[in-house]
């Protein structure tokens, strides 16, 4: 699973984008959540938050996935 997350953080700066855009931005979700579950030591808040990113109570977590994949590259929490 950890490839899965190093191949979304290889991708071209203009797919992390389109990634960003609200409707397809669950695949960010579904990605932290894995990311938190395959590491070796869980974080719980971490794992907390990305399962609520899941949900579409949580939509402005495409903003900030946009500012973070401008700014550092990567998605929130998938550095």
């Amino acid at each position: 699973m950890q490839d899965l997350i190093k191949k979304v953080n290889d991708l071209p700066l203009i797919v992390k984008l389109l990634l960003c855009i609200p409707v397809v931005e669950i695949f960010y979700s579904v990605c932290r959540v894995i990311n938190q579950l395959t590491k070796g030591s869980i974080n719980i808040l971490y794992l907390v938050l990305a399962i609520l990113t899941i949900f579409p109570g949580a939509a402005f977590m495409w903003v900030v996935d946009l500012v973070c994949v401008l700014l550092n590259g990567h998605a929130f929490l998938l550095g």
